[in-house]
Formats: C-alpha cells, sequence, structure tokens
C-alpha cells in the first residue's frame, strides 16, 4: 500500500527546511512535523547569519566537504530568489608570532579544502582596508559574507510548500516503527505511514533517535550543549569587513560581525553548560572588551551591550577533538530509510542547501 508521505522529516530548522525543499523538488511528497509555531526557532535563529568560506575544517571531513560546495549554492540560491547576501569579506588578524605561524597553518588548510581565494595582507595592506584594526599580519578571506538568515529560511519554506510539501507546526513526534517497509509514525494524537524519516531535530535529535522502534541507544553520539553568546557595540561601525582573530581551542574567537543594517557585534563566547538555557551571562561586556581589545584597542572606549546567545548541538566535549557532522543512515544504525542528524551546528547554516542534497543522496 502507498504510505501517506514518501518522506517525513521532524524538525524545520534551516537544515530540515533545506532538506525539505530538495525532496518537495524532486517531486516527493513531504511532511515536515515542528513542535515550535514557526520554522526555524532555535539554533537557526541563533547565530551570526555568516556564510562560512570552509577554511577551518579538516581535509576530508563533512564539514570541510558541505562547506565548501553549500557555500556557493547558497549565495546562487539566494541570488536567484531574492534573498539578501553581503559578501563582505573576512580579515583574519594575527597580533604576535606564535599567531602568525597558525596564520600559515590555515591558509595550507583552506588549500587543502579547496578554498583557493584567501589572499596575505601586512599591516600597510590592513591599514587601508579597515584603519582601526591592529595586527601585525592577516588573511583576508573574500568569499566569506552574511545571509539573511529569516528570509532564507521563509524562503526554503515557501517553496518546499509551493512544490506540495506540508508543514505541521505545533506538533511533536512522539514515536515510529517499521511495518510492511513503511514507517508508522506517531505525532500527538494523529497516525500516519511514511516511506523515509528524516530526523532533523537539532537539540532533540537524540531523543527522537531512541523513539524509533529498533534503534539502538548505542549507536547516539555523546550530546553536549555549549552556549555561545554576542554582545552588540553601540554607535556607528568602525569596520565593512568581518574580523576574525586567530582561532582558539574550539572556537573561532570574539569575533566581529555585521548584520544587514551594518551594525556590528561581537562574539560569541563558549560556555559550557547542562541543559538549554539562553540566559545571558552577566559581566560579558567586560570580558568581551578584554578579548577584543587585542586586534581593536578603541573598543575600550565604547559601548557594548549584552544582545543573545545560541547554543550549539555539540557531539563532542570540552578539550575532546573536532567532531564531524554525523549523518547516520541504515549502514549506521540497521534501519531502512531513517537518516538521523547529529552534531548540525556551524557551518550548519553555510552547509545546509548541501547538506541536504547529501541526505538525498544517502537515501
Amino acid at each position: 500500500m502507498k504510505p501517506d508521505f514518501d518522506v517525513t522529516i521532524i524538525g524545520a530548522g534551516v537544515i530540515g527546511l533545506a532538506i525539505a525543499r530538495e525532496f518537495a523538488c524532486a517531486g516527493k511528497s513531504v511532511l515536515v512535523l515542528e513542535k515550535a509555531s514557526r520554522a526555524g526557532t532555535e539554533t537557526s535563529a541563533r547565530n551570526s547569519e555568516v556564510i562560512h568560506a570552509g577554511i577551518y575544517y579538516p581535509t576530508g571531513t563533512l564539514k570541510a566537504r558541505l562547506c565548501v560546495e553549500g557555500k556557493q549554492l547558497l549565495y546562487d540560491y539566494c541570488a536567484s530568489h531574492g534573498v539578501e547576501t553581503k559578501r563582505l569579506g573576512k580579515i583574519i588578524a594575527a597580533t604576535s608570532p606564535e599567531e602568525e605561524a597558525k596564520l600559515q597553518s590555515i591558509k595550507s588548510l583552506a588549500d587543502a579544502n579547496g578554498v583557493t581565494d584567501l589572499e596575505w595582507l601586512t599591516p600597510a595592506d590592513v591599514a587601508k582596508l579597515e584603519p582601526e584594526l591592529h595586527c601585525t599580519r592577516a588573511l583576508l578571506s573574500s568569499s566569506t559574507g552574511i545571509v539573511d538568515a529569516s528570509a532564507f529560511m521563509l524562503s526554503l519554506q515557501g517553496e518546499a510548500e509551493a512544490k506540495g510539501a506540508t508543514f505541521a507546526f505545533n506538533t511533536t513526534f512522539s514515536g515510529a516503527h517499521q511495518r510492511d517497509g513503511h514507517f508508522i509514525v506517531q505525532a500527538d494524537e494523529t497516525e500516519f505511514t511514511s516511506a523515509a524519516l528524516i530526523n532533523s531535530a537539532g537539540h532533540g535529535a537524540h531523543q527522537t533517535a531512541v523513539s524509533v522502534e529498533g534503534y539502538a541507544p548505542e549507536n547516539l553520539p555523546p550530546k553536549f550543549f555549549a552556549r555561545g553568546s554576542y554582545c552588540s557595540l553601540s554607535g556607528k561601525s568602525p569596520f565593512t569587513h568581518l574580523i576574525y582573530p586567530v582561532p582558539v581551542s574550539g572556537a573561532l574567537g570574539i569575533h566581529a560581525t555585521l548584520d544587514m543594517g551594518a551594525s556590528v557585534r561581537f562574539g560569541p563566547n563558549i560556555q559550557w553548560i547542562d541543559s538549554l538555557d539562553y540566559a545571558m551571562p552577566e559581566g560579558l561586556p567586560e570580558a568581551f572588551r578584554e578579548a577584543i581589545a587585542s586586534y581593536w584597542p578603541a573598543v575600550r572606549e565604547r559601548q557594548l551591550e549584552p544582545s543573545y546567545c545560541g547554543i550549539r548541538p555539540k557531539i563532542h566535549g570540552p578539550g575532546e577533538p573536532f567532531a564531524d557532522f554525523m549523518i547516520q543512515t541504515e549502514k549506521h544504525h540497521g534501519i531502512k530509510s531513517l537518516v538521523n542528524l547529529f552534531g548540525l551546528e556551524s557551518p550548519g547554516l553555510t552547509a545546509s542547501l548541501a547538506i541536504a542534497q547529501e541526505v538525498v543522496n544517502r537515501l
């Protein structure tokens, strides 16, 4: 018997939306379940909106490949769908000989990842581009930019719906089991059938996975919460580019990004927490100011205000080595037509369209 839907997607963050669009455009019947009242209310709405170049990720990983592929897909999609992007460029600034050595490693890694547009900058070069930026050497990534993430998600949802996808908001997935080759899916008080099931539930991905009958809990990756907070700068922006320090362990450091209105925000930091807690920590402006002053001394005379925070869905903890995106399919857990997505943190927004293609190809 034909199932009610070809594909059911759990979670309407930016990645769930991209997957829904990809399947709908391929002519599949698609249902998206989302517990919130609208799309993209958690991780997808709490980030820097940066379009990453694919510089920092180990060569050959999903993060490296899908970021580079997704960056171009994202720019092309936004250009053809009227979603605003700005290719501002990013300056990675070293402030010591030790950091200069790290810049060389970053350049080599970027080259290996197929990011070929990085340019070396001297302090004199930097002074022409960003007079207030202090550094001893820098790299310019001209393909790094920003995107209106809300408009992008609305566009993905609209196109998916135009191609026949159905969105069920305020609806919680409660479980599924397979019978006669299809999933019997329970959501609130409703039951229906689906040929394939995609778990794109973000912070809820672990609970969603174990709610599928036959999924062994030992197949779950670890689960951690890493809160990243931002501060906004009052007054006129000192920069026209995105400004990044040399990365620190586990994060990219307190960097300066611009929004579509050219306002500056600094962050994120990284704070390991035990649960989904979006409360802003105290003392952020003071702590941020000292970190920022290493590359922008004039911050000491400017006003910083706490802005917002997001929580990265990590599958590795503090002090642990790099963890890649995890896309689990039948070969990993033994359940046909089930895909689980774990650890879809940055560069998830940039890579979203490429991730969607990857999921479709793996099914």
